[in-house]
């Protein structure tokens, strides 16, 4: 996949990490680094608040590049209210009660990236087969009339049936047998695509 359908995800990771690296701002976070004796480290020193938003935004720009590929709405919802809890307690809120918005709107910015990611792996998946797909089908097919034996090679459309075909020696207009779908099937030496494919009739 492109970088541009993972952005949500590498923002949000970012994200976690510049908390996980910035104790002072973010304390849940600090018994990590305090075990690993970094309890005093701080990534982007005063810059830490400015950076963390900055990836909040990136992630919510993620979302909305690959919200255009797999059309689910779900990470943007999960991701906007998040966001803005994580803007509100940082500029507005007053109270010693920041941070734990600061950590609710994380944790749902995190839930919104895992939702994208597993959207985006399977549009991916679904692109790939419709392409094995479409690799797969041959469009070419010699149809012969049964009236004077003319054969001529002709490409299937792959958005319907071709119900009528018109021989241009003898200007006979062929119709599908009982049972088929086209004249393709009836008298092609290929199938036409939706036959191919399994699909069924078109």
């Amino acid at each position: 996949m492109k970088i541009n359908t993972n952005l949500s995800t590498i923002g949000t990771c970012s994200l976690f990490l510049t908390a996980l690296a910035s104790p002072c701002c973010f304390p849940l976070f600090g018994f990590i680094l305090a075990a690993l004796g970094l309890g005093t480290f701080e990534l982007f020193g005063g810059w830490t608040m400015w950076v963390f938003q900055v990836l909040v935004a990136l992630s919510i720009v993620g979302l909305f590049i690959s919200y255009r590929k797999h059309k689910c709405m779900y990470p943007i919802l999960i991701a906007i209210p998040s966001a803005l809890v994580i803007f509100y307690s940082y500029h507005f809120l007053e109270n010693d009660n920041w941070i734990y918005l600061m950590y609710l709107g994380m944790f749902g910015l995190g839930i919104s990236a895992i939702v994208n990611h597993y959207r985006n792996r399977l549009h991916y998946s679904c692109c790939i087969t419709q392409e094995k797909i479409v690799s797969e089908i041959n469009l070419k097919s010699t149809i012969t009339c049964p009236n004077c034996g003319h054969s001529k090679e002709e490409t299937m459309p792959t958005d319907a049936c071709q119900y009528f075909y018109e021989c241009e020696n003898c200007h006979l207009v062929l119709k599908p047998k009982a049972g088929d779908c086209c004249v393709f099937c009836s008298y092609g030496t290929e199938k036409c695509p939706p036959i191919q494919t399994g699909a069924g009739c078109c």
